[in-house]
Parts: C-alpha cells; structure tokens; sequence
C-alpha cells in the first residue's frame, strides 16, 4: 500500500489509502472512502470476484496494522458494502 507519498501515475485526489492508519489520502475518511468505493465499483465493473480480492488483500494488511480494531467492523468497513450478487443454483 502507500504511506501518502506521491507515486508516479497516480493523481493527488485518487483516494489512495494512508498506512499505517488506513486512512484516505485526499480527503482524510476511513479507507475507502464514498469517493473511492464509488470508483473501484467503476473500474472493475461487473467483476466483483476480482474487486472482492483486491479488497480483501487489503483487509489483510489493514488487520496487520490495525491489531486493535474489531475483526468484523474491519470486514465490514472493506468488503461489507460491496453490492451483493444474486445467487444462482
């Protein structure tokens, strides 16, 4: 992950995660943010298999970090809101 520090390719308001306090680099809200949420809903479209690994390998390093926080309001904060899918069977 980031800790703030400009990366080449990456704009200064793309809502890029502050470690170790997983915090939003642009506007200061709990990682992720409603602007970033909104965007990587976005940009991985209808895939939300792969949108559900990239946020629960954040989910990982943030529970490395954040020992003190409750397990579930971290599940909850980083793979809780994603829209759920209808099950087919």
């Amino acid at each position: 992950m980031t800790d703030g520090a400009e990366r080449p390719g990456v704009l200064a308001d793309d809502h890029a995660p502050k470690t170790p306090c997983w915090s939003c680099g642009s506007c200061g809200d709990e990682w992720p943010c409603a602007t970033k949420r909104s965007r990587l809903l976005a940009e991985y479209g209808g895939d939300r298999a792969m949108l559900s690994v990239y946020l629960g390998s954040c989910l990982a390093a943030a529970t490395e970090d954040l020992r003190a926080a409750p397990v579930m309001s971290l599940q909850d904060r980083f793979i809780g809101w994603l829209p759920r899918g209808s099950r087919r069977g």
